[in-house]
C-alpha cells in the first residue's frame, strides 16, 4: 500500500489544486487564482497511520501544458522528515487529467476526472486498484478544507483531512492571518 509520507504527498497536492472561482470561465479562473503560496497542517484520520500530523508549504501557478490547469511544487514535513512535492492538473476537452509526483506508474497517483462547482472541486484519483476522490471546499478566499477519501467496498472512507491558508503579500511586507498591521 502507501507509506505515511506518500499518503501525505497525495493529500497535499490534491489540496493545492483548489482556489476561488469568482467570474469568467469558472474553471480557468479557478485554476489561475491558485497562484501563490499555500501552507498548513493536516492529519491522517484513518488507516494504519491514523493520527499522523504533517505540515505542508506549496507554491502554485498556471500550467504551461494546458490552457486550463495548475502546476504545484513544494514540500511536506512530518517531524524532522521532509519530502519534495510536485503535481499537475489540466483540462483536456471537457475532462481533467493529471498526476501527483510521477503518477500511478511510479510512486504517485493519476487524476482521472474532475468537476468545479462554485467554491468546491472534486477530482477522481487512481493508483492500480485504489480509487478515490478528493473534495476541497474554499471556506473563505484564503482558507480551504480538504478531504481525501478512498473507495472501500463501494463506500468512500475519509483518510486524510487538512486545512491550508494562502500567504498574502502586501507591498513588500509578507502577511498571513497571524500578522496584524496597525
Amino acid at each position: 500500500m502507501f507509506s505515511r509520507l506518500s499518503l501525505i504527498t497525495i493529500a497535499v497536492f490534491v489540496a493545492g489544486l483548489v482556489a476561488p472561482a469568482w467570474a469568467g470561465s469558472k474553471d480557468k479562473v479557478f485554476f489561475e487564482s491558485v497562484a501563490g503560496v499555500w501552507q498548513g497542517p493536516g492529519e491522517i484520520v484513518a488507516g494504519k497511520y491514523k493520527g499522523t500530523k504533517f505540515v505542508c508549504k506549496l507554491t502554485g501557478g498556471p500550467t504551461t501544458e494546458h490552457s486550463v490547469g495548475v502546476e504545484m511544487d513544494g514540500h511536506c514535513r512530518v517531524g524532522v522528515f521532509s519530502q519534495k512535492m510536485s503535481a499537475f492538473i489540466g483540462r483536456e476537452g471537457s475532462d481533467y487529467t493529471g498526476r501527483f509526483l510521477d503518477g500511478a506508474k511510479g510512486e504517485g497517483l493519476d487524476i482521472t476526472s474532475g468537476i468545479v462547482r462554485g467554491n468546491k472541486i472534486v477530482v477522481g484519483i487512481n493508483r492500480k486498484k485504489l480509487n478515490g476522490a478528493m473534495v476541497a471546499h474554499l471556506e473563505e478566499p484564503n482558507t480551504m478544507n480538504v478531504t481525501i477519501s478512498v473507495s472501500v467496498r463501494d463506500e468512500l472512507i475519509p483518510v486524510i483531512g487538512m486545512t491550508l491558508s494562502r500567504d498574502r503579500q502586501i507591498g513588500s511586507v509578507k502577511r498571513d492571518d497571524s500578522d496584524h498591521l496597525r
